[in-house]
């Protein structure tokens, strides 16, 4: 396994923390140094709070531990693909690079829907990978819809 699989994988535990939380299945880990800093998954429905993605809690937690808002030379691990608000509150904490793995062709802001860091001019360029680990991504997040569709028409 290469260190790009390795630090998805992390991001796939905090994703499945979500799962067990009926909540949609993202995680996220903030790295520095080759170590990881900080992670996250979706929180939403648990805080009935629309910003408590994956990402932005990953921002946080870096943040708070680098006692700087500017995450310089960090770089994100998240398995779907940042909407709007992830990836301004990415480009705004000066996050090097980005390594998504599945995309998000309803919401997604790094190439799905559009691209906030390539097609805009902003202060702060970040550079994006996909695919990692994509399968395992999209699986994780299939299966949860699935269920999450048997369970409401079991209630209904």
């Amino acid at each position: 396994m290469n260190e790009k699989e390795h630090f998805m994988k992390e991001a796939l535990k905090e994703a499945k923390k979500a799962y067990d939380k009926l909540e949609i299945p993202v995680g996220a880990v903030i790295v520095k140094n080759g170590r990881v800093i900080a992670r996250g998954h979706n929180v939403k429905e648990e805080k009935k709070d629309t910003t408590k993605h994956a990402e932005i809690i990953a921002i946080q937690k870096a943040s708070k531990k680098l006692d700087n808002w500017r995450l310089k030379d960090c770089e994100m691990y998240v398995t779907l693909e940042p909407c709007s608000m992830c990836a301004g509150a990415i480009i705004q904490s000066r996050i090097k690079k980005v390594y998504i793995g599945a995309m998000d062709e309803k919401t997604g802001a790094c190439g799905s829907v559009l691209n906030l860091f390539k097609d805009f001019k902003f202060n702060h360029n970040v550079e994006a990978e996909t695919g990692i680990l994509k399968d395992e991504c999209e699986d994780l997040l299939k299966k949860f819809f699935i269920e999450l569709r048997k369970m409401k028409k079991n209630m209904e």
